[in-house]
């Protein structure tokens, strides 16, 4: 969720008091890509849409790692997803990934997460 806020594609709207909370981040977040396009002449022309995805792109798997690998034990971001079946599920190896994955490393952050569509996560 954070990756599609940044990218400009959440799709929560939400009640008033979020409504007015997800303005204040708009505002926020355009006062932050503003410095970005000024940090870089190749980016000035950009829209506020295209910084987005370009900040994500560039930072999405430290924040991963934040998120995930890097979290507390106790954390519960992740259900039981390692095994062949539902009710014999694991919990990912440190919130990363399943240990024999194809071609992973279970010590990766699954970046490729952000791109499933919130209604399925």
């Amino acid at each position: 969720d954070i990756g599609d806020i940044v990218r400009g594609k959440d799709l929560y709207s939400g009640n008033n008091k979020e409504k007015k909370q997800r303005k204040q981040l708009d505002d926020n977040l355009k006062t932050i890509f503003d410095k970005i396009k000024k940090s870089d002449n190749k980016l000035t022309s950009l829209k506020d849409d295209q910084i987005g995805e370009y900040w994500w792109e560039a930072n999405r798997e430290t924040i991963w790692k934040a998120l995930t690998c890097h979290a507390p034990p106790d954390a519960q971001y992740f259900r039981g997803t390692c095994g062949s079946d539902e009710k014999n599920s694991t919990l990912t190896p440190n919130k990363c990934r399943c240990e024999g994955a194809k071609s992973a490393k279970a010590d990766q952050v699954p970046t490729y997460f952000d791109y499933v569509p919130q209604f399925l996560r």
